[in-house]
C-alpha cells in the first residue's frame, strides 16, 4: 500500500503549475484589434529606443556638456505635465484610433526633422531641444488614448493577460533597441539611428489603419479645464483608484536608484565595465515576471497585490545597496524589476476593470503623470542624498523609505487595501456592462 502522490502524479502536478505560470497570450488569439495594437506598439517602441540613445549622444557630441544632456529631461517634462492631462481629456472626446494615427504620424515627422538636422554639415543644437519638447507633447497626447483602447479590444476577463502581453512588447524594445542603436551609432552615425526610428514609427502608425473606429461615448465633453478637473476629482474620490497612483509615486520617489548606477559601478563596485549590466538588470527581471505572469489572472485582491509588490521592490532595492558584489547586486535589481512589473500589472487591472469608458482617457492621463513624475523626483532624491552621504546610504535608505511609505499609504487608503475585483462595485458594474456588450458583439478576432 502506498501513500501520497506517485512520482508521475507529482511530475504532472509540477507540469501543470509551470504551464499555469507562463504568460497568457489568449488576447493575441481572440482579438484582431489587440494583435494590431501589440505589433504596432512593439515596433513603435523599438524604433523610439534608437532615438533614446541617439539624442543624448548627439547632444553630448555637439556640446561636450552633461548639463546640456540633462536639460533635455526638463525640456520634455513641462509638455508632459500639461499635455498629458489635456491628452487624457481629448482621448475621451474623439475617435481614439484617429488620435493614434495623427500623433503617431506627428512623431515620425518630428524624427524626420532630427534626421535632416543630423545630415547637416553643422547640426543645430537648438533643433534637438525644440523637437524634444514637441515629441514629448505628441507622446503625451498619444499615450492616454492608447491605454484607453485596451479595455475596448479584449474581453473583460482577458484584461490581466492583455496588460502582461502589452508590457512584453515594451520590454523587448527596451532590451533590444538601445543596444542596436548604440551599435549603429558607433559604426556609422546618429543619422542612421534616426532613419531607423523614422521607418519604425511610420510603419507602426500605418498599421493602425487596420483598427476599427472607436468613437467617444455619447456623453463625452470637449477637453477643458472643467473636464480635466472632473477626472482628477473622480480619481481622488475613489480611494481604491487613488491608491494605485499614490503607491506607485511613493515607491518610485523613495527608491529610484538609476541615476546612481554610474557611481555604483565605478566607485562602489569598482567595475566600470558592469554599468550596462546594472541598467539592464531590472528589465531582465521585468521580462521574467511577464513571461511567468499566468498566475495573475487567479488573483482578485489587487490592492494587496500592488502593495506587497511595491514593498518587494523597495526591499530588493535596499538589499541591492547592501550587496557586497556585482552579481548579487544584479540579482537583487532583477528581483526589484520583477516586483515593479507585478505591481504594474495589478495597477493596470484595477484601472481597466473599473474605470468607465467616458473617463478612461482622463484617468490614463493622470496615470501617465504618476509614473513619470515619481521616477523623475526619485532620481533627484537619490542624487541629493548620495551627495550628502554616500551612494550605498542613498540606495539603502531609499529602499527602507519605500517599504515604510507604501505600508503607510495602504493603511491610510483602506478601500485600496481591501479592494476585491469580485465584489468591488465599480468592477462589478463594468463587468456587467462588458458582458452585455460582448453579447451584442461576440466576435473579437
Amino acid at each position: 500500500m502506498t501513500t501520497g502522490d506517485s512520482p508521475p502524479a507529482r511530475q504532472g502536478g509540477w507540469r501543470r503549475r509551470l504551464l499555469g505560470a507562463r504568460i497568457d497570450i489568449t488576447p493575441l488569439r481572440t482579438s484582431r484589434d489587440f494583435r494590431t495594437l501589440f505589433i504596432s506598439g512593439t515596433i513603435f517602441y523599438l524604433g523610439a529606443m534608437f532615438g533614446y540613445v541617439a539624442v543624448p549622444y548627439q547632444l553630448y557630441q555637439l556640446t561636450g556638456s552633461n548639463l546640456a544632456v540633462g536639460a533635455m529631461g526638463i525640456v520634455q517634462l513641462v509638455p508632459l505635465i500639461i499635455f498629458g492631462l489635456y491628452g487624457g481629456a481629448l482621448a475621451d472626446h474623439v475617435d481614439r484610433r484617429r488620435l493614434q494615427l495623427v500623433t503617431g504620424a506627428a512623431q515620425a515627422a518630428l524624427v524626420g526633422v532630427l534626421l535632416a538636422n543630423a545630415l547637416l554639415e553643422d547640426p543645430h543644437t537648438w533643433v534637438l531641444y525644440v523637437v524634444g519638447a514637441l515629441m514629448s507633447t505628441a507622446s503625451a497626447l498619444q499615450r492616454p488614448s492608447r491605454e484607453a483602447l485596451i479595455p475596448l479590444v479584449v474581453k473583460h476577463d482577458e484584461l490581466p493577460a492583455a496588460i502582461s502581453v502589452s508590457a512584453l512588447g515594451s520590454q523587448l524594445g527596451m532590451l533590444v533597441g538601445p543596444g542596436l542603436g548604440g551599435l549603429l551609432i558607433a559604426r556609422f552615425d546618429v543619422g542612421l539611428a534616426y532613419a531607423v526610428e523614422v521607418v519604425g514609427m511610420a510603419v507602426a502608425t500605418l498599421m493602425l489603419i487596420r483598427l476599427r473606429p472607436f468613437p467617444p461615448a455619447r456623453e463625452s465633453k470637449p477637453p477643458s479645464l472643467a473636464t480635466i478637473t472632473e477626472g482628477i476629482r473622480y480619481a481622488v474620490r475613489r480611494k481604491d483608484l487613488l491608491g494605485t497612483y499614490v503607491v506607485d509615486m511613493v515607491g518610485m520617489f523613495m527608491a529610484m536608484p538609476i541615476v546612481l548606477f554610474p557611481a555604483l559601478a565605478i566607485e562602489v563596485l569598482r567595475q566600470p565595465e558592469a554599468l550596462g549590466l546594472l541598467y539592464t538588470a531590472e528589465a531582465i527581471g521585468s521580462m521574467i515576471a511577464t513571461l511567468t505572469s499566468g498566475w495573475t489572472a487567479r488573483v482578485h485582491r489587487h490592492g494587496r497585490a500592488v502593495t506587497l509588490a511595491a514593498m518587494g521592490w523597495g526591499a530588493a532595492i535596499g538589499l541591492a545597496g547592501l550587496a557586497p558584489n556585482l552579481w548579487l547586486t544584479v540579482a537583487l535589481l532583477a528581483v526589484a524589476g520583477g516586483c515593479d512589473m507585478i505591481s504594474g500589472v495589478f495597477r493596470g487591472v484595477i484601472w481597466h476593470q473599473t474605470i468607465p469608458d467616458s473617463m478612461r482617457g482622463r484617468l490614463a492621463g493622470i496615470e501617465m503623470l504618476s509614473y513619470s513624475i515619481g521616477p523623475l523626483g526619485g532620481q533627484l532624491r537619490s542624487g541629493v542624498v548620495a551627495d550628502l552621504t554616500t551612494v550605498r546610504t542613498s540606495i539603502i535608505s531609499g529602499g527602507v523609505l519605500c517599504v515604510a511609505g507604501v505600508a503607510v499609504t495602504a493603511a491610510a487608503l483602506r478601500d485600496f487595501w481591501h479592494y476585491d475585483s469580485r465584489t468591488d462595485e465599480h468592477a462589478v458594474r463594468q463587468r456587467n456592462l462588458r458582458a452585455a456588450a460582448d453579447t451584442e458583439n461576440p466576435e473579437f478576432g
